[in-house]
């Protein structure tokens, strides 16, 4: 038989990493700025694609993980050589999403910023109508208002002691969600890579074992 080793915990650390990455795909999607933001009508579906592909990674991850640990319980070649395949498939959804995230970006920003400009003129010409999405807006992004915060003031949060304007203030926030989801994405493909290695190298260790045999 093979002796533990370092091939071992491969499988059992793709669990753990795709514990981790459903964690923070759910929560960058269901929590603060992208919450308030998803519950609109024209909310920005594609701009969730890069976190649908990192939570199904996620998913997949831990699945394959589970299998992986059997595989090299059992000393199958067939099952560390599928786990391998798996793999390979979740590094190119990870390396899609952190570049989705990196060049997107630009496109993201500029259709999120032309949401906000479409409610607030929605809401200059109907106060009422429109009152509601820019609302939400001002409470996600912590801003009020363009060139100044005068004609939106009642739809302005309670506690912005300062006037910050929306369209940088968009820039600045989806900028660096799509960069800590780019580098996620990157940054886990990485650890696929070794975990790729380890099962290798491990199936190459029972497949000795078994010629000496």
């Amino acid at each position: 038989r093979v002796a533990p080793g370092p091939s071992y915990a491969a499988p059992r650390g793709r669990s753990l990493a795709g514990s981790a990455v459903i964690a923070f795909g759910l929560w960058f999607r269901f929590g603060g700025t992208m919450k308030d933001l998803s519950s609109e009508d024209k909310s920005p579906e594609y701009f969730y694609v890069g976190l649908y592909v990192l939570v199904g990674a996620g998913a997949l991850m831990m699945a394959v993980g589970f299998f992986g640990c059997c595989g090299a319980m059992r000393e199958s070649q067939c099952v560390l050589g599928s786990f391998f395949t798996c793999l390979l498939v979740i590094f190119a959804a990870e390396v899609t999403t952190g570049v989705f995230a990196f060049i997107g970006k630009s496109v993201a920003i500029r259709h999120v910023q032309t949401m906000y400009e479409e409610a607030y003129s929605d809401y200059l010409k109907d106060r009422e109508k429109g009152n509601g999405t820019l609302i939400t807006f001002h409470s996600a992004f912590q801003c009020c208002g363009k060139g100044s915060s005068e004609q939106v003031q009642p739809t302005c949060p309670k506690d912005l002691l300062v006037h910050k304007n929306c369209i940088d203030e968009i820039e600045t926030i989806i900028s660096v969600k799509l960069q800590l989801i780019g580098i996620v994405g990157i940054g886990v493909a990485g650890l696929t890579i070794f975990g790729m290695i380890f099962s290798m190298v491990l199936c190459c260790a029972i497949r000795n074992s078994r010629d000496v045999i």
